[in-house]
């Protein structure tokens, strides 16, 4: 009889213990997953600081670099649900891939929240516990071409030829890429629909948002046409300081300098506005890590606690339903 009521003691001790393990972890904070499409990337670096910043004594997190790799990103998506996390983020390396990552959360029931580079909202649509944070990407390109109209405006002598048409050349960063094809498409429109000619020299040099492979391609442009290129437009800042390091190579673009070829970007990061301040860059759009990190952090801890995710939070859906976004801001010096 004694053996039975140890047995029953141990059995309730054992359980005891787990909810108190359990309980001890709740207190510690919800575990949270955070897949990044690449980390050297100078804007995720802003996000991913961000990120780890706010979730600071609130949630565990563990974090991984894909490396620009979607089967990179897709194993460490398999081991972050085995290890049964209470929430996701996910920054796609390839938005186009997102059905299947979102099939694969879905599965499990966990909260994900997508953010930076946008999947198909229609897909987050079908999981009623995905969001996406990020950008209304056109904005981006709309800045840029406000600025090239300022640029046009205050300087009669960007226009080199005399032909009253900006001669420019277009950095993309990725082919399929949403927020790549919306800020390209609408920094030329809205700087025609200002009044401002553009002339498009020679091919769009896609650089994958890289600063090395743009200084190549601009190394390639001013091979062949130095002396008429008036403009330089690029999707992010790497990218325009890729292009302003080939220019100083042959006398451009330096401090203090005589010629300057305007180039302007999109992220405002700190290299940007250094060189802006410096006068050889001529302008970007400030995306806002900090502020995308924060919001992505909150709405995922709601999600986490069972919350609805915007509640407490001064965000906002968008007509979508699914999507919140982080505004822009030109920055010029």
């Amino acid at each position: 009889m004694k053996s039975g009521k140890s047995r029953v003691l141990l059995a309730v001790c054992i359980a005891l213990l787990g909810i108190f393990a359990a309980a001890a972890a709740f207190a510690a904070g919800p575990n949270i997953g955070v897949l990044i499409y690449k980390y050297d990337d100078t804007y995720i670096s802003t996000v991913r600081n961000a990120l780890n910043k706010a979730f600071e004594g609130k949630a565990e997190i563990t974090m991984q670099d894909g490396k620009g790799d979607q089967a990179t990103q897709n194993d460490q998506l398999d081991v972050m649900i085995s290890k049964g996390l209470d929430g996701i983020i996910v920054n796609m390396v390839d938005a186009q891939a997102a059905a299947g990552v979102v099939e694969k959360i879905k599965a499990t029931g966990t909260p994900v929240v997508f953010f930076n580079r946008e999947p198909d909202l229609n897909v987050l649509k079908t999981y009623d516990k995905a969001i996406f944070v990020g950008t209304n990407a056109a904005d981006a390109g709309k800045m840029q071409g406000d600025i090239i109209k300022n640029l046009w405006d205050s300087n009669p002598g960007f226009d080199l030829n005399k032909d009253g048409q900006f001669q420019y050349v277009m950095f993309k960063g990725e082919p399929d890429n949403p927020e790549a094809i919306a800020r390209t498409e609408f920094s030329v429109k809205q700087a025609e629909a200002n009044g401002v000619k553009l002339a498009q020299i020679g091919e769009t040099f896609v650089c994958n948002w890289d600063t090395a492979l743009a200084q190549t391609a601009m190394e390639s442009a001013l091979a062949a046409n130095e002396g008429k290129i008036e403009l330089v437009i690029a999707n992010n800042d790497s990218m325009a300081m890729g292009a302003i390091a080939a220019l100083s190579n042959i006398g451009y673009n330096v401090e203090g300098g005589s010629k300057l070829i305007p180039v302007i970007g999109v992220d405002a990061t700190d290299q940007a506005i250094d060189a802006i301040g410096k006068g050889i860059m001529s302008g970007t759009v400030k995306q806002d890590g900090e502020a995308m990190g924060n919001a992505v952090a909150a709405i995922t801890l709601n999600m986490v606690a069972g919350k609805a995710p915007l509640d407490g939070t001064p965000y906002a859906y968008d007509d979508s339903g699914i999507a919140v976004r982080i505004p822009y801001s030109p920055y010029v010096k």
